[in-house]
């Protein structure tokens, strides 16, 4: 199969404008319509819908892309290990992580990798809801959860140690508990999918910090809303260290049960699809969210 035609075909789609797409492989709007349609016939399927005004995916065309962007890392990788690389590392590279990590710790190092890799376009999704990788055609992802999806591959980026935590003026309001079944007599800030946390304590003893069994509960939907309302006195909430640390520190927020450990294997993990090779762009960006990302351990407690 021709990879040129490949990977002007992976351009136009990310583009949505062959001309520019062909322009970026120096190739003349005539060239490039010609060798998509010979593309197009060698698959005996439209990958792309033409008109006069716009140009988008079709059905097959979307279902082909991520098969297409494999071949073109198995290739870049060949050449890679036969010493034939290009020396600067180019590409789009779609990545997804939760929009409150992202904020605190991958938005203001941005620039620097920009300016390290110029070549490399960085597509975006940040949100606390999990998009699926390869139906999204992601090449990297930052999760929060044990990993159980067989069908990904991952480095560790970081411990996520989780706290439970309220505002001073909600504690003096409603009193500080003292065990895990006084959680039951307070509101609880949680996630609306969030299942019962274990809690351990010094001696062996257990808890739970259970929202469906509490005074009452505000169901939120992201990382920062859960932390913001929980400053503003809502209630008590299960956060990650890395979320609170800087509130912990000023005091505008405080540790509840802090004998007690939250006892999950929860972690920051980059992961991408087993079945990708790790081409060069995601491996310098895994490389540098590494290098430049100070864990939550390290956050102080």
């Amino acid at each position: 199969m021709d990879t040129d035609a490949l990977r002007l075909f992976v351009l136009a789609a990310e583009k949505l404008n062959i001309s520019a797409a062909g322009r970026e492989l120096g190739l003349a709007p005539a060239v490039s319509s010609a060798r998509l349609a010979k593309l197009e016939h060698t698959l005996g399927a439209d990958l792309l819908h033409r008109s006069t005004r716009k140009v988008s995916l079709s059905q097959e065309g979307a279902d082909f892309l991520p098969f297409a962007r494999e071949i073109l890392a198995q290739e870049d990788a060949g050449r890679a290990a036969l010493g034939l690389g290009q020396p600067d590392v180019t590409g789009t590279l779609r990545f997804t992580a939760p929009s409150t990590f992202a904020q605190l710790y991958i938005a203001p190092i941005l620039a620097d990798f920009q300016c390290q890799y110029p070549g490399i376009t960085l597509d975006l999704r940040l949100s606390d809801r999990q998009f699926d990788l390869i139906e999204g055609s992601f090449d990297l992802a930052v999760r929060n959860l044990p990993m159980e999806d067989t069908s990904l591959k991952g480095r560790k980026l970081a411990e996520d140690p989780r706290v439970l935590c309220a505002a001073p003026a909600y504690l003096e309001a409603n009193g500080t508990p003292a065990t895990p079944e006084d959680l039951m007599q307070h509101r609880l800030v949680a996630f609306r999918d969030q299942s019962p946390k274990t809690l351990q304590g010094p001696e062996g003893q257990t808890g739970a910090f259970d929202p469906r069994r509490s005074k009452g509960t505000l169901i939120v939907d992201d990382g920062l809303t859960q932390k913001l309302v929980t400053v503003a006195g809502a209630g008590i909430s299960a956060n990650s260290l890395w979320s609170v640390h800087q509130e912990l520190a000023t005091g505008t927020l405080v540790r509840v049960l802090p004998q007690y450990d939250i006892a999950d294997r929860s972690a920051l993990w980059l992961v991408y699809p087993k079945s990708n090779v790790l081409s060069a762009k995601v491996r310098v960006f895994m490389d540098f969210l590494l290098s430049r990302i100070t864990t939550p351990s390290e956050c102080g407690r």
